[in-house]
């Protein structure tokens, strides 16, 4: 019986036009216009926060700059005058703006160092020197960051007060006499760094051990087998491996500190005699005491600048080292 071969069964027509199926560029481009509408939709309550109160208030503060903004226009916002930029040259013609940008460049230039070099020396000390109670030294150099600013204040105040202070007493006893410190032109702003310093090296500290336990261990055993000794060491293996930590910690203390306004704002309210007067300070006295707010602004923007200079100069001439 020969078997014969029937029609064959017709197949199911399959639809290869563009865009049909999953995989097809159309299908994918509505895949990934869903995924991207999801994502926008869980930020947006971020968004909504974020342009409130960070992208509205730095526009407005920035129109703020360019007219005469002050009290009688809170009420009325559109009322103030446009003035230019006569804000903004009018605080280089301001010696007490001028003697804040000077003390606030003192401040950095010796704070900055000062913090970065004690940090880095604390952390090679925890790391390497101390095998005991480690933790308790961390966290006793790391608490006066997380101390509150008015607790700090209190307990400096104390001991600089010139007649029943710590350090006053202590020169008492040795036979001589202690200098007011917070009301002295010459001591108040080093008065004001060495609390800054004290207060902020833990942050640095705490970089340089994250820094220092990233170092392979057999890096120093062959600096060390090869004669190096603790200096050489440190100078041609630590410090030169913990560039990016060092310049992460350079640029947020920078940062910080020429933002500083707690430690004057508590202590000596920028005196005597504005040796302790700082742009924020003035900023905030200029805003808020005498209600120039659009000369306020001025300084705010002013400050900004100087800021994002000092930041990319140091990124730029660190950036080769730290490939």
């Amino acid at each position: 019986m020969s078997l014969t071969k029937g029609p064959a069964a017709p197949h199911a027509a399959v639809d290869k036009s563009p865009g049909a199926g999953p995989g097809a560029p159309g299908g994918r481009r509505r895949s990934l216009n869903r995924h991207n509408l999801t994502g926008w939709l869980f930020s947006t309550p971020f968004l909504v926060l974020f342009g409130l109160f960070m992208l509205f208030p730095i526009v407005a503060t920035l129109l703020m700059s360019f007219t005469d903004f002050g009290a009688r226009n809170v009420t009325r916002p559109l009322e103030a005058e446009f003035v230019g930029l006569d804000n903004y040259t009018q605080l280089f013609q301001d010696d007490t703006f001028l003697k804040a940008l000077f003390n606030t460049a003192y401040f950095v230039v010796v704070g900055v160092p000062a913090t970065i070099v004690l940090g880095l020396l604390a952390a090679i000390l925890l790391n390497n020197g101390i095998d005991r109670a480690r933790t308790f030294f961390r966290i006793g150099f790391y608490a006066p960051v997380v101390t509150t600013i008015v607790a700090v204040a209190i307990v400096w105040r104390f001991v600089l007060d010139p007649t029943d202070g710590l350090i006053a007493s202590l020169a008492t006893e040795m036979g001589w006499t202690a200098p007011d410190f917070l009301g002295s032109e010459t001591w108040a702003m080093p008065s004001l760094i060495a609390m800054a310093v004290w207060r902020n090296l833990g942050t640095v500290m705490v970089l340089c051990i994250a820094g220092l336990q990233a170092i392979p261990v057999e890096v120093r055993e062959a600096a060390r087998l090869d004669g190096a000794g603790a200096w050489q060491e440190l100078r041609r293996i630590t410090v030169p491996l913990l560039r990016p930590t060092l310049l992460y910690a350079t640029v947020i203390t920078s940062i910080g500190y020429l933002n500083v306004f707690e430690e004057p704002f508590v202590m000596t309210q920028g005196g005597p005699s504005n040796s302790t007067l700082t742009v924020s300070l003035d900023m905030y006295k200029e805003g808020f005491n005498f209600f120039h707010m659009g000369y306020a602004s001025a300084m705010a923007y002013v400050l900004f600048v100087v800021i994002m200079a000092i930041t990319v100069l140091q990124l730029r001439l660190l950036k080769d080292n730290t490939r």
